[in-house]
């Protein structure tokens, strides 16, 4: 009733204000001579006067239509949101039940303009691929998973074959040993080698790829070393740059750029070297994305190999196996598939395994390597070499008869070659041999030689008269990605989406925090520069920022964040990455403490006696994080608030006290409505936390005051119920905090908030449906859990492959579950427990977007299984048919659709940030904040891979199975939307482009970046004044991602140079679904944005992704504009 009362009263004075003001502008106007002259001569009769200001009146109520509209609409949307409440008032329940709150009231709009949501299309599309082939795994002879190759001897007469032989040794950082184990024991070897046999001969070529591994070489190598490597010149090329090779399923593309950036810097600084072409010959399926990274970083081409045999078998028919590789909005890069089942010496050559392995020299009869064919190598002699030139030129010309141009590239290594001296002069000097005898005998039609992967390109644009990274005519442009990857029969590599998800997991919490240590780093070290203040800032954390950019960098490597390595190098590998965490922490911090202080001038640092506490601490690097204990009292904590998301930020705010008396305000002294409630160790036992709204501006500090105050009328307790399966258990609560229980009923329940209404099953206590604030109609929206076995036969599911036991079981226990549901003013949650899941949904009581999607945390602990994988399904009544929407490494959508004629296990796909289904009414999104297996099944179906414990290994050389699980969160958000009438008239296809809505990017955002609560530690002298601190000096268009505000290094690498390098990226909006308010004020401006206004640059020049080429400085005046999609860097002077 109250709050029907004020909406009457606010209605009613809207009303009154509106015709009191028509009246004042016909008063004007009757007054107006310029209006009276317009409006002509009018009869002195009152009827006629009367019947005139009727006329002006419908006029003016006509011009004011809009107006009166927008004030409706506004108190309506105030309504909804409980915003009508004024500042100060308890928050109460409405008449349906869900709680109002007080609320700052501020109005917020959404404005995006139809311009900023137009995309380009694309030509041939993987999806029509996969549709064409019949997958039927014919033997196709020496070549098994191909076809016969023939040729006409004559048909090099006119253009001779050109033939560049590539050596090369993939060096995994990290596998069945650590890296430092590798290095000691192979890698520092091959380098070494490499300085002293690339030297003897100027015709030996080689190219390296990971620059971790060049970098641990380079700090230990002497100055002769050295030297030589920087004349070696065109003989060893670097390529594609990167820390490591990265995955291309579950790695983000923040961190994939990150460590590209990384290696590209180093390799600017200490070799003053630009890679040109890619080289990604162990990822385990490839990424659209990788193309357009590699593109912005100025490179021209790249080379992919592990792809289904299938698509290699089709594509190696329609010689498309060079290919223009398209993004969905129209970027382009020219790449190269590798037509064969490996990259090892028996599989590049050409179709034959049997004779290529002959020519494997390090493969020598007294090898510990020999060739499974049973016909080993021959040394080349004068005696051999007409016979072994002649049998080699048969596989290279069979090999180019795949490719459109008469350039064939034929790579020659394997995994840690050349570790050995013998082993190169084994490979060069018999390789030598043959290349001069072919090369000397015109009428052989060929020109071989060592070559660099560039060489070869390079010779491909020339044989096609194009510059570089130019297409050549007549080659095929294509778009999509290649996963799954099968490499033969029905092995599918999509079990490693899921595998060991406790470290995916920490990764993104890893990069989460190294994006916002790097923007607060950078913005703190420029404002005491500014100050004069540089000698008392701890500039020296850039060390810390190195550290963790490294260990982040060396997570991506593709055995790495995808879970494919001995349980001692995943430990190796966690172990680095809470160190860096730790460091991170303290980064962030540090820059924090400097940027809050009111008064620089008191501004003090002390490496023992850090200002602030962390937000949580983890124990080991494989414990899950206990949240720090702010303990009170009568005098004020300081609580400060890092929001390290470009928008302004409402979002509910949880901490851990140690009082059920809590008060919190805002920095200018507004107390704000608290929601005390439990921390709960078990199902039964708990402790007290603090919940409270606030507002943060975008990449800003806020600061907040706790106080332990027996006048807290603010604060209100949650309301808990647990849901018991009948039988007596002793429920411990803590005073303030009662518990109520009851014996659990088959009927449904129901939890609210403002804009959602969630049903949950009374027999599962799982969710059943959710219906939106706007919409009459219930949405079936049902999880379910189920198990995968594996396979009974000699090949299993292990950390690479899933090779299910048949369909997926539904999950039982004995036992029904206890279910615990907490109502309150700022949220309601349901908490189900289950003897391998714990499940938590949760709903924020909050205006925007934060409000409008459910919190769901799946605690998994499958350590007691054997040889099961645990599957959490979502079922609904979408119409999606077989198409389904996954995201490439959270930067970019792909169409999927379930084909019937695959197995299951083909039907799953990577999915780091989302995957979605959607029909002409609704699209569903799961929002991930883990790299997880994604699939659907059936119509109106997701289901998600949650974690996987197998028993062995599935035979791809790591040797183990998957026996290390964790206690593992896996982190969702679930959002339902709507779509716009006006786009239901739109058929929704399985079209190749489709993006997220604005408010799907803004949800999968505040998921993968929460906001930490940093406690200042109290202090004998009393904490200095303190202020929020806000960066931005206008509000970004909502479109745009700051993807990072990275510092460049100086010369001497511990510490930062002047500049700093801001990454943006432009998002791509499907602007067919509803907008909903997200809280903050949000306009798109069709791609333009002032550097300056936004970032306070002084200079500011457009560079290449990786920082090493640049363009001319903007002029002070300038706008930088993107496209919808651009990825764009530049180099800032922060002042």
């Amino acid at each position: 009733m109250k709050l029907k009362k004020q909406v009457t009263v606010c209605g009613g004075a809207i009303f009154c204000v509106a015709v009191f003001s028509l009246y004042l502008m016909l008063d004007r106007v009757q007054h107006d001579p310029a209006r009276r002259q317009n409006g002509g001569n009018f009869p002195r009769s009152q009827i006629s006067v009367l019947q005139n200001r009727i006329e002006q009146l419908e006029q003016l109520l006509e011009e004011n239509h809009q107006i009166i509209s927008h004030i409706k609409d506004s108190v309506l949307e105030l309504t909804d949101t409980g915003a009508v409440s004024p500042s100060g008032q308890l928050p109460f329940r409405s008449a349906n039940g869900s709680w109002v709150l007080p609320f700052d009231g501020r109005p917020t709009f959404l404005s995006v303009k139809p311009q900023d949501c137009q995309f380009a299309l694309v030509f041939l599309v993987m999806l029509d691929v996969y549709s064409l082939l019949s997958f039927d795994n014919v033997d196709g002879g020496v070549w098994k998973q191909g076809f016969e190759i023939t040729y006409e001897p004559t048909e090099w007469d006119n253009e001779p074959l050109q033939v560049f032989v590539v050596p090369h040794s993939h060096n995994d950082p990290g596998w069945v040993k650590t890296f430092d184990k590798y290095y000691n024991d192979q890698t520092q070897h091959i380098l070494n080698n490499m300085v002293v046999k690339l030297a003897e001969d100027p015709r030996r070529k080689f190219i390296w790829s990971e620059i971790s591994f060049f970098v641990k070489w380079w700090e230990s190598a002497d100055a002769h070393k050295q030297d030589v490597i920087l004349i070696l010149g065109g003989q060893l090329e670097i390529v594609t740059g990167g820390w490591v090779m990265t995955d291309e399923a579950n790695a983000h593309y923040f961190a994939m750029i990150d460590q590209l950036i990384e290696g590209h810097q180093w390799l600017e600084k200490n070799l003053g070297v630009t890679p040109r072409s890619g080289w990604a010959v162990d990822p385990f399926g490839h990424s659209a994305t990788m193309p357009y990274l590699l593109k912005r970083a100025n490179l021209t081409s790249m080379l992919i190999q592990r792809v289904h045999y299938s698509v290699k078998k089709h594509f190696s028919s329609s010689r498309s196996l060079e290919f223009m590789w398209r993004q969905a909005w129209g970027t382009d890069l020219f790449c190269h598939m590798m037509p064969f089942y490996s990259y090892d010496v028996p599989h590049t050559c050409g179709p034959d395994p049997k004779i290529c392995c002959q020519f494997d020299f390090k493969r020598l009869p007294g090898s510990r390597v020999n060739c499974p064919w049973k016909v080993p190598p021959r040394a080349i002699s004068d005696a051999n070499v007409a016979e072994r030139a002649n049998v080699l030129l048969d596989q290279y010309r069979k090999k180019s008869k795949l490719f459109r141009s008469k350039v064939v590239l034929v790579p020659l290594g394997d995994d840690f070659r050349y570790d050995k001296a013998l082993e190169w002069d084994q490979q060069y000097v018999n390789y030598q041999k043959l290349f001069d005898y072919m090369n000397s005998h015109p009428e052989m039609h060929v020109q071989a030689q060592f070559a660099t992967l560039t060489d070869y390109f390079s010779a491909v644009y020339k044989a096609n008269g194009v510059a570089q990274g130019q297409r050549p005519p007549g080659y095929p442009v294509l778009s999509g990605d290649f996963f799954a990857y099968a490499d033969r029969e029905d092995h599918y590599w999509s079990g490693y989406y899921t595998s060991r998800p406790f470290y995916k997991n920490l990764d993104r919490v890893l990069e989460s925090h190294l994006r916002g240590a790097e923007i607060l780093y950078s913005l703190a070290v420029a404002h005491a520069r500014h100050a004069g203040m540089e000698g008392r800032y701890p500039t020296s954390d850039y060390s810390l920022l190195t550290d963790a950019r490294r260990n982040i960098g060396l997570f991506q490597h593709h055995d790495a964040i995808a879970g494919t390595a001995k349980e001692a190098v995943v430990i190796d590998y966690g172990t680095r990455l809470l160190r860096s965490l730790i460091g991170l922490k303290r980064v962030i911090i540090n820059a924090a403490h400097f940027l809050i202080m009111k008064n620089k001038d008191v501004y003090r640092f002390y490496q023992t006696e850090p200002f602030l506490e962390t937000d949580d601490r983890r124990a080991t690097h494989d414990s899950l994080p206990q949240q720090t204990l702010i303990e009170l009292d009568s005098s004020p904590r300081y609580l400060v608030l890092f929001n390290p998301v470009e928008q302004e930020r409402l979002c509910v705010v949880t901490v851990l006290v140690n009082s059920a008396r809590v008060r919190v305000l805002t920095e200018d002294g507004q107390t704000l409505p608290v929601q005390l409630s439990a921390q709960w160790s078990s199902a039964v036992q708990m402790s007290g936390e603090a919940s409270f709204m606030a507002r943060l501006p975008a990449l800003g500090l806020a600061v907040f005051h706790l106080y332990d105050s027996v006048d807290s009328p603010m604060t209100l307790r949650s309301d808990t119920l647990l849901r018991l399966p009948g039988r007596s258990q002793s429920v411990r609560g803590i005073d303030p905090l009662p518990v109520r229980s009851q014996v659990a009923d088959p009927q449904p329940f129901y939890i609210q908030s403002q804009s959602l209404t969630l049903g949950f099953s009374g027999t599962t206590g799982l969710l059943e449906s959710i219906r939106r604030k706007d919409d009459p109609q219930e949405v079936r929206v049902q999880i379910q859990f189920f198990t995968y076995g594996t396979r009974p036969s000699k090949d299993k599911s292990g950390a690479y492959l899933f090779l299910p036991d048949g369909n997926a079981k539904p999950y039982t226990q004995r036992d029904p579950p206890i279910v615990r549901v907490v109502e309150g003013p700022l949220f309601a949650e349901v908490v189900t427990y289950y003897q391998h899941f714990q499940q938590t949904i949760r709903i924020h009581n909050v205006p925007g977007v934060d409000g409008l999607s459910l919190d769901i945390t799946t605690m998994v602990d499958i350590r007691d299984q054997t040889n099961k994988e645990l599957a959490m399904r979502l079922l609904t009544d979408i119409q999606s048919e077989d198409t389904f929407y996954t995201d490439l490494n959270g930067f970019q959508i792909q169409p999927r659709r379930y084909l019937q004629k695959l197995p299951l296990q083909a039907n799953f796909y990577p999915m780091p940030t989302m995957a979605y289904i959607q029909d002409s009414q609704y699209r569903l999104t799961l929002h991930t904040g883990q790299a997880l297996g994604v699939s659907s099944l059936a119509s109106g179906q997701l289901e998600v891979i949650l974690d996987r414990r197998l028993m062995q290994d599935d035979n791809r050389g790591l040797g183990q199975g998957l026996k290390d699980n964790k206690r593992t969160a896996n982190r969702f958000r679930l959002l339902l939307e709507r779509r716009s009438s006006k786009s239901k008239k739109e058929a929704v296809d399985s079209g190749p482009v489709s993006f997220p809505s604005l408010l799907s990017h803004m949800t999968s955002a505040i998921l993968n970046h929460e906001v930490l609560a940093l406690p200042v530690i109290p202090k004998k002298r009393g904490v200095p004044p303190l202020r929020t601190f806000s960066p931005l000096a206008a509000a970004l268009p909502c479109d745009f991602h700051l993807l990072n505000l990275r510092s460049i290094q100086n010369q001497d690498a511990h510490s930062p140079s002047p500049y700093t390098a801001l990454l943006l990226h432009r998002l791509g909006l499907d602007c067919g679904l509803e907008a909903q308010n997200p809280g903050f004020n949000c306009s798109t401006t069709q791609g333009k944005v002032s550097p300056r206004s936004e970032n306070r640059g002084s200079l500011v020049i457009p560079m290449s992704l990786t920082l090493m080429y640049s363009a001319a400085p903007l002029s002070n005046s300038s706008i930088i504009s993107l496209e919808p999609m651009e990825l764009s860097a530049f180099k800032l002077k922060l002042r």
